[in-house]
Order: structure tokens, then C-alpha cells, then sequence
């Protein structure tokens, strides 16, 4: 399929993968459709099993900061003109590059957006199947190498502020679905994006 690795804009509800080797660092991939490149995929410098032992509270909220471009706060005539009247230094908020992580509250070091790599696609193409859970994959299924992978997915849903903050709330399908489950299932997850 042609446009399969191409990158899709992001849409209002997304799937989201919180992703990591045990001993690693956690990833976080929003893709508009499963088979999608993610819109956004950035890397944690937060260790993959800090984040777990946080999940297993059951409420987790990682912010993520970056710097606003020198002088883009009074854009000059020319650089409205030519980059438009939404243009933050001409940059799109999911398109900053370098933040500064905090989970519940506590700094946890920075991430970093980056290109999807081969060794991303093959635990993206392993979960493809999968639309919410959480669990680990075999190192054999995704390259072997640095060992298992432990994941969580959902459905997120995208609320933008302004053009210097947005946020992505984890869909509870208990809540979607009114069938009144009696509760949390499994851990809350947000994440807010802010340009400061």
C-alpha cells in the first residue's frame, strides 16, 4: 500500500502506545490508524519500569514542555505574512522537537520526538491487532535484541487549547460504552503537550 508509511496529521481520537524494553526508555506513539506512521512518536528518557510502577497507582499525568521560539511571541509583518496567521515560529506544537518530561507532577529528565526506526515499526506492526491492552511482547516477535517489550495501548481523544498547549485523554471504554462497568479497568492516562 502506497501511503503506508506516510505520515497522517492528527485527527481528534488516536491510538496511543506507551512502549519500552524493561530496561530501557519508554516511547509514546499517537497514529491516527494502527497501519499509520505516528503522527507523533517521541522518546522518554524516563526509565520503561518507573513508568509502570507509576501506572500501577492507576492515575498517571505526563506533561511535556518546550521552550517557545525566541521572538515569536510579536511576530513582524513579513513573518506574518509569509508563515501565516497560525504559525508559532512556523512551527505546529506536535512538530517541537526537544521537552521537558514531568510525570505526576515530578521532573523526569526530557523527550525527545524522533522518526519512526525499524526497531518502532516492528513493535508498532506486532501491536497492529491489538486496539486497547496492555502486556509484553517476545523478544523474538520485535527483533530480539535488548529483550521483551512491555506496551500499553488505548484509544485517546485530542483536545487542542490553544496553538501552544493540547492534550491527549485515554478513552475508557467502560465510560464510552455506558454498560457501567463499576469503575476503573486499568490505569488513567494523560498527556499534555504545553509550549511555555
Amino acid at each position: 500500500m502506497a501511503g503506508r508509511h506516510r505520515q497522517v496529521g492528527l485527527g481528534a481520537r488516536l491510538t496511543g502506545t506507551l512502549y519500552g524494553h524493561r530496561r530501557g526508555h519508554v516511547h509514546l506513539a499517537f497514529q491516527v490508524d494502527p497501519r499509520a506512521c505516528p503522527a507523533l512518536l517521541l522518546e522518554l528518557a524516563a526509565p520503561t519500569a518507573a513508568l509502570v510502577r507509576e501506572m500501577a497507582s492507576g492515575l498517571v499525568r505526563i506533561a511535556l514542555e518546550c521552550e517557545r521560539a525566541k521572538g515569536s511571541a510579536l511576530p513582524t509583518p513579513t513573518s506574518t505574512a509569509t508563515a501565516g496567521p497560525n504559525s508559532c515560529g512556523g512551527k505546529k506544537l506536535v512538530e517541537e522537537t526537544v521537552w521537558r518530561a514531568y510525570c505526576n507532577g515530578r521532573s523526569c529528565g526530557y523527550a525527545v520526538r524522533r522518526e519512526c526506526g525499524a526497531a518502532d515499526w516492528r513493535v508498532l506492526r506486532a501491536l497492529e491487532p491489538v486496539s486497547m491492552g496492555a502486556g509484553v511482547i517476545p523478544a523474538a516477535s520485535c527483533g530480539g535484541g535488548e529483550g521483551d517489550v512491555m506496551y500499553m495501548r488505548a484509544r485517546f481523544e485530542r483536545v487542542v487549547g490553544s496553538r501552544d498547549s493540547e492534550a491527549f485523554y485515554m478513552m475508557n471504554p467502560d465510560n464510552s460504552s455506558g454498560g457501567g462497568g463499576g469503575g476503573h479497568g486499568g490505569p488513567e492516562l494523560s498527556v499534555y503537550l504545553l509550549r511555555v
